[in-house]
C-alpha cells in the first residue's frame, strides 16, 4: 500500500533568470525569465514531517501562444496557475497518496479557464516538491521510490491502462548511467556557430527548430546537413515544428526530406518530427500518408492525460516527457507505449521521447534528467545551460551545494559552475543516491522572491 500523507504547507518563489543571448519565440525575443521554486512540508503517516522541493522555468509564449498575449502576460497566467493549484492543494485537508492528492486538483482544476498547459504546469511543480518530501520521509530515491510505487499510482486518469500494468512498469525501472544530450538549434542562431559547439560537447544528437516555410526550412535544412557531414559525429536528429505547419505545407516538408538529395545526410539519421500542426487542430486531422515511413510526436498539443491515445489514433507514434507537463502524466505514458507495441507486436513503435530546452541547473535539470533517465532514454533535448550563465544569479553557495552533492554532473568552468557537458551526456548516477526526487540540496530560500501576480519580465522581451 503507497503510503498517505497530508499538506501541511506549500510555499512559492521565484527567481528571474537573466540570458547570455536572447532566445526567440516566435517574433518575440526573450532576454530572460523567471524560475519558479516550490516548497512543501508534508506529514507522511507513521514517518513524521518532511519538506520538499522543485523547480521549473515559467518560459513565455510555450504554455500559452495566444498572439494577443504578451510574454509578460502569458508569465502572469503562469503564476496564477500556480497559485491556483497550490490553492487547491492546500484545502485537502485529510491523509491521501501523493497520486490521490494530485488527480483530486485536475479534476478540481479541469474546468478552469486557462489554457490545458497552463492548468497542468502548477500541479505539475507542486508534484515534484511532493514526491520531494515523500521520498525524504521514507529514506529513499526516486528510483527506489518509483519502483515501489510510492506515490500510489493508479489508473483514475487514464482508464485505458490496465491497473496492473502501473505497478509491473514501475517495478521494472533501471535508470541509465547517462543521458546523452540533444542540442536544439534555434531559428536564431547562428550556423556559423555549430561546428564549434559539436566539437565543444561532443555531441551526437540535434534538435532543430522549424519555421512553416517549406523553402527557408528546405534551405537551412540543407546547410545544416552540411555541417552533419563535415562534423562526422551526429548520430540522430529530431525536427521542431513547433505548431508551424498545416498538413500540405507538412506533406511538401516530408517530400522534400525524403527526394532532396542535399538533405540525405539529416534524413538517413532522422528519428522524428516534433508537434507539426497547431494544438488546437492536431488530433482532430489524420495524419495520413505523410505519416508513411517516418514518425511524429505531440508536444505542445499533450495537454490532458487522453492526448496520447488520441494522437496514435490520428497516426502519431509518440510523445514527449516534460517535467513541466507532469511527471506522473510522462510515467502513465511510459506505460501506454509499452501495451500498444505490445498489443501490436511492433517494439519501439510508439515511444517517448525526452524534450525541454530550458531547464536550468540545480533541482530543475536534475529532477526533468532524473526523470529521463528512470524512463530509460537514451538521449534529451538539454541545452538551457547555453542561455544561462551558470546558476546564474543564484548564490556561489547555492550553487556550490548542488555540485557538492552531485560532482558528476557540475564542473567549474570559466571561474563559475556549470552543467558537465563536455562528453556529450550527462552523468545520472549521483541522482539517484541522495533520498529525494534527485535534489541532494535546495535553493537559499531567502534569496529567492515570493511568488507575486505582477510581471518581472518587463523590458526582457522585443
Amino acid at each position: 500500500m503507497a503510503p498517505r500523507l497530508r499538506l501541511l504547507d506549500i510555499a512559492c518563489f521565484e527567481r528571474l533568470m537573466p540570458f547570455t543571448h536572447a532566445f526567440r519565440f516566435g517574433a518575440v525575443s526573450v532576454t530572460a525569465a523567471p524560475q519558479a521554486f516550490v516548497r512543501v512540508t508534508v506529514e507522511v503517516e507513521g514517518h513524521g514531517i518532511a519538506t520538499g522541493a522543485a523547480a521549473e522555468m515559467m518560459m513565455p509564449k510555450w504554455f500559452d501562444k495566444n498572439p494577443a498575449k504578451s510574454p509578460a502576460d502569458t508569465i502572469d497566467d503562469l503564476r496564477a496557475g500556480l497559485t491556483r493549484a497550490a490553492a487547491v492543494y492546500r484545502d485537502a485537508r485529510g491523509f491521501d497518496t501523493a497520486f490521490g492528492h494530485h488527480a483530486r486538483t485536475v479534476g478540481e482544476t479541469a474546468q478552469d479557464a486557462a489554457p490545458a498547459l497552463v492548468r497542468g504546469y502548477g500541479p505539475a511543480v507542486i508534484d515534484k516538491a511532493i514526491l520531494d518530501a515523500l521520498f525524504k520521509a521514507l529514506g529513499v530515491d526516486a528510483a527506489t521510490g518509483l519502483r515501489r510505487n510510492l506515490p500510489g499510482l493508479d489508473a483514475r486518469l487514464t482508464p485505458d491502462i490496465e491497473a496492473g500494468r502501473i505497478d509491473g512498469f514501475l517495478a521494472g525501472l533501471a535508470p541509465r548511467a547517462e543521458v546523452a544530450l540533444r542540442w536544439t538549434v534555434g531559428l536564431g542562431d547562428d550556423l556559423a556557430e555549430l561546428p564549434g559547439e559539436i566539437a565543444r560537447s561532443s555531441l551526437r544528437y540535434l534538435k532543430l527548430k522549424l519555421g512553416g516555410d517549406v523553402a527557408q526550412d528546405r534551405a537551412r535544412l540543407a546547410q545544416i546537413a552540411g555541417i552533419m557531414a563535415r562534423a562526422g559525429t551526429i548520430t540522430g536528429v529530431t525536427l521542431d515544428a513547433n505548431e508551424q505547419y498545416d498538413l500540405p505545407g507538412l506533406a511538401a516538408l516530408v517530400e522534400a526530406l525524403t527526394s532532396d538529395a542535399a538533405l540525405a545526410p539529416l534524413r538517413e539519421r532522422l528519428m522524428y518530427v516534433e508537434q507539426p500542426l497547431d494544438r488546437a487542430t492536431t488530433l482532430a486531422h489524420d495524419l495520413g500518408d505523410v505519416a508513411e515511413g517516418m514518425a511524429f510526436i505531440i508536444d505542445e498539443a499533450d495537454g490532458t492525460y487522453d492526448a496520447f491515445p488520441e494522437a496514435v489514433a490520428r497516426g502519431y507514434r509518440g510523445v514527449s516527457s516534460k517535467a513541466c507537463k507532469g511527471l506522473y502524466k510522462s510515467l502513465l505514458n511510459a506505460v501506454r507505449a509499452r501495451a500498444l507495441n505490445e498489443a501490436a507486436g511492433r517494439p519501439g513503435h510508439c515511444f517517448l521521447s525526452g524534450e525541454d530546452l530550458t531547464c536550468q541547473a540545480g533541482l530543475g535539470v536534475q529532477q526533468d534528467t532524473a526523470l529521463v533517465a528512470l524512463l530509460g532514454l537514451g538521449h534529451v533535448e538539454r541545452n538551457g545551460h547555453h542561455y544561462v550563465d551558470g546558476f546564474g544569479p543564484a548564490p556561489a553557495e547555492e550553487a556550490e551545494a548542488f555540485a557538492t552533492a552531485h560532482p558528476d554532473l557540475y564542473e567549474e568552468r570559466g571561474g563559475r559552475l556549470r552543467l558537465a557537458t563536455g562528453s556529450g551526456a550527462l552523468a545520472t548516477r549521483s541522482l539517484f543516491r541522495v533520498p529525494g526526487l534527485a535534489g541532494g540540496a535546495e535553493p537559499i530560500w531567502g534569496s529567492l522572491a515570493r511568488l507575486t501576480s505582477q510581471s518581472i519580465l518587463e523590458g526582457q522581451t522585443s
